[in-house]
């Protein structure tokens, strides 16, 4: 008699456990966007998708001049196995989350020490880097915000679109390099 109410108690724990680890595919809006380099090291963001909406998003829920934290829900994460250069500062390999300031001309892209998680609240003294953003419109509302990259001679572009407008940076390894005999020039691997 006793151990069928401990087969019962089990099976209900084991329940709840399942239940309560929600899985990506199942949160509201989930996306990633990745980017692999030649030598096969990778970048990449998971992130939520907002909808637009019918709303002014730029310069209205999102407003202009202050730390937005990229996405809805969970920050949006940046991860790579590979140290990387943005803007020509430094990443090391790691995992951070994405803050942005987004302007009507540019955007500042901020790259946190701070890992990502729900209701991720910004903390200036997180910073890793801050890098300026080029901004153009879209040729089409985009009615999902969305990250992505572009891979394309040797580096990876990274793009944030939503409503009317396109932000991105250029995403590199960062390679080891070290004098030779001869004046200003360097002997980097791989190039």
């Amino acid at each position: 008699m006793r151990l069928p109410t401990v087969l019962i108690a089990l099976l209900l724990v084991t329940a709840s456990v399942s239940a309560a680890q929600q899985d990506k595919s199942k949160k509201p809006s989930p996306s990633a966007a990745s980017c692999k380099f030649a030598d096969g090291k990778t970048v990449t963001t998971d992130y939520s998708s907002p909808r637009m909406m019918g709303h002014k998003i730029f310069g209205g829920i999102v407003p202009y001049g202050e730390v937005w934290r990229v996405g809805n829900d969970q920050a949006a994460t940046f991860v790579t196995d590979n140290d990387l250069s943005l803007a020509d500062q430094d990443v090391p390999a790691g995992r951070y989350t994405l803050f942005a300031i987004p302007a009507a001309d540019r955007w500042t892209l901020i790259i946190s020490k701070q890992t990502a998680q729900q209701d991720a609240h910004y903390s200036e003294g997180k910073d890793l880097l801050r890098v300026n953003m080029h901004v153009s419109k879209t040729p089409h509302p985009v009615e999902n915000f969305t990250i992505a990259y572009e891979p394309k001679d040797g580096k990876c572009t990274l793009r944030m679109s939503w409503e009317n407008t396109e932000a991105w940076v250029d995403v590199t390894e960062k390679k080891l390099c070290w004098p030779t005999t001869s004046p200003l020039t360097y002997q980097c691997p791989d190039q």
